[in-house]
């Protein structure tokens, strides 16, 4: 029989020198990086922890001692470091607080590994280690845990002073301890069968004034929305409001991008003026037939939302409007307000508008904006939501 050719081969592959060091170089390697990233942040934990001044590529200056913020300004290349930037995101979704914590956590226990390694324990016997670290601690904390009456306020006051004196504004936690928690229990949701409660925090919107101290800081039980209304002469106050949020235009309609209207005979202009008159003039009218009083209009991108001719009809009818509402604030102004968003004139009805207490515009030094508050009446708010400013 002729010998198998793939015999020598084989032996030659087998024999093939092997670095045996390059696998422990990389855990080093990994395990170093991300003990950088958790010193960077380690002395910003704590009371007594220092403020951090991060400058961007912009030139803006950020100053805060949040480890979650601090990582994300932070231009992190290393992949192993990059987990530590994830868990901090994680840990700042899932509970708002413990970002710089968690960090100096996992910074400590990969020094704990990187010693463990150096005396020959395998990784695999240091992971599952861990693991058996893991349980015991949970039953040290569950044993520790004192049990929170959701109903309890002051409760949950302390517990939002204490998240809050680690922060650059911890010397305001009487004011700001109190506002949270007004918000979070007027968004919660009981969960029915279970313990605790269901809260989406996209239902408190923050909005940022120029200007003012936090002594300023309000929670409003209603809508704010960071503009000023477009009228000249309409009203800027309206109680017992009909609100009504469309997504098209009181505009004149455009052609194509490439394409033109050339006029060039002074009857055909007039007819194209009166046309666009007598468009926006129904428009308007079937804002007056449906009772509304204030209107909010989506931003648009290809034209104009409102015309100047549309905003003096609309001043004539004493309807208040507010234009460029954005689209992604669009669901939070349905939630609050209990609203669906109108998308044709020929759904411009009665039964399509809310109920509003007050709607009014604000003046302030730093500039105007739109507060819609008041109970809604004749029309339940499944769906509970605020605003802080």
């Amino acid at each position: 029989m002729a010998p198998k050719a793939g015999g020598d081969s084989a032996k030659v592959n087998s024999a093939v020198y092997k670095d045996k060091s390059k696998p422990t170089d990389i855990r080093l390697s990994n395990i170093s990086a991300a003990k950088a990233v958790s010193d960077a942040i380690r002395t910003s934990l704590g009371p007594r922890g220092m403020d951090k001044m991060i400058q961007a590529s912009n030139g803006e200056v950020t100053i805060t001692n949040d480890g979650a913020t601090i990582l994300k300004q932070m231009s992190v290349i290393h992949p192993a470091a990059k987990m530590l930037v994830e868990l901090s995101r994680a840990q700042d979704i899932e509970a708002g607080d413990g970002t710089t914590s968690v960090v100096v956590i996992a910074g400590a226990l990969l020094d704990a590994a990187e010693k463990l390694l150096q005396k020959g324990i395998h990784p695999t016997v240091i992971s599952d280690g861990f693991q058996q670290a893991l349980q015991m601690a949970l039953q040290v904390v569950e044993g520790m845990a004192t049990p929170v009456d959701l109903a309890n306020e002051d409760a949950l006051l302390k517990a939002a002073a204490t998240s809050l004196n680690s922060k650059v504004v911890s010397q305001h936690s009487t004011i700001l301890a109190p506002i949270a928690v007004q918000a979070i229990r007027a968004v919660m949701e009981p969960i029915v069968g279970g313990v605790g409660a269901r809260v989406d925090l996209r239902d408190v919107k923050v909005i940022e004034r120029i200007g003012g101290t936090v002594e300023d800081t309000e929670l409003v039980q209603g809508l704010v929305i960071p503009h000023r209304a477009s009228n000249v002469n309409g009203p800027h106050r309206i109680e017992k409001a009909k609100v009504g949020l469309i997504q098209f235009c009181i505009s004149p309609p455009k052609t194509d991008m490439d394409h033109n209207v050339i006029v060039s005979d002074y009857a055909a202009m007039d007819r194209v003026l009166k046309e666009e008159r007598q468009y926006i003039l129904n428009i308007v009218k079937q804002i007056k037939k449906a009772g509304c009083n204030v209107l909010l209009v989506q931003k648009s991108i290809l034209r104009d939302a409102l015309s100047d001719l549309a905003i003096h009809f609309l001043d004539k009818i004493k309807t208040m409007v507010i234009k460029d509402i954005e689209r992604e604030d669009i669901e939070f102004v349905c939630k609050t307000l209990g609203c669906r968003p109108i998308a044709s004139l020929d759904h411009f009805t009665a039964e399509n508008l809310v109920n509003v207490d007050l709607v009014e515009e604000v003046n302030e030094p730093a500039g105007k904006y739109i507060k819609a508050t008041g109970t809604l009446r004749g029309q339940p708010c499944t769906n509970p939501s605020l605003t802080i400013i």
